[in-house]
């Protein structure tokens, strides 16, 4: 018997997906692989709606991002944003670029693709940014909160297990690019100088 004929990749497939979230390779190998044959198409019928492609083929994802407006062409009539803005906390800031330094240096270890971080090595990293607090719980509480909402952003996922955990997702380096890294330093002694003495600058509201 001859193998059975691969199925015609499905552009409204790849595209959905796509609209809804990022797709990893990992765990949904149907959708990426759909995504992989029709790159091309897929981009040609996104940008229709003032949206790009990001394709990340080592890292294993792909997402879509808005398209800057054509400065080449300011009397064109703007498209309607698809993808909304995030506005983010202060802290929350903070914490992804944490992570995405903590990304780097493991990879410049090698070894495991995956970088899974407790909930309590997560707070020793923030705790040497923050105010000094003899209220362990509240800042237990604060961190939980800055951790649901990078989760919401697609950057963490949790791990199961018996303590709080969290995969490191290497979506992150899309978005918190090697220059931004590089000025690592500098924007870390801008966010000492925003604290203030109380330790409430920047925090989520509620």
């Amino acid at each position: 018997m001859s193998a059975p004929a691969e199925a015609e990749p499905s552009l409204p497939l790849a595209v959905t997906s796509l609209m809804k979230g990022v797709v990893y390779r990992e765990g949904n190998d149907r959708a990426w692989g759909h995504l992989m044959r029709l790159q091309p198409q897929v981009r040609d019928y996104v940008a229709v709606l003032g949206l790009q492609m990001d394709v990340d083929e080592a890292e294993g994802y792909a997402f879509l991002r808005q398209r800057p407006d054509d400065e080449d062409d300011p009397d064109r009539e703007p498209i309607p944003r698809l993808m909304p803005r995030h506005s983010l906390s202060f802290h929350v800031s903070l914490l992804l670029a944490l992570l995405r330094r903590r990304l780097a240096e493991f990879d410049a270890r090698g070894g495991d693709t995956r970088l899974i971080l407790t909930r309590d090595q997560i707070i020793e990293m923030i705790r040497l940014f923050l105010p000094a607090t003899s209220n362990e719980a509240r800042l237990v509480d604060q961190v939980d909160r800055h951790l649901t909402r990078i989760t919401e952003l697609g950057f963490l996922r949790q791990v199961k297990g018996t303590e709080p955990a969290y995969e490191v997702r290497r979506i992150l380096k899309a978005f918190v690019d090697a220059q931004w890294l590089a000025e690592f330093g500098r924007r870390l002694a801008e966010y000492e100088a925003l604290l203030s003495p109380d330790g409430t600058a920047g925090e989520d509201d509620g």
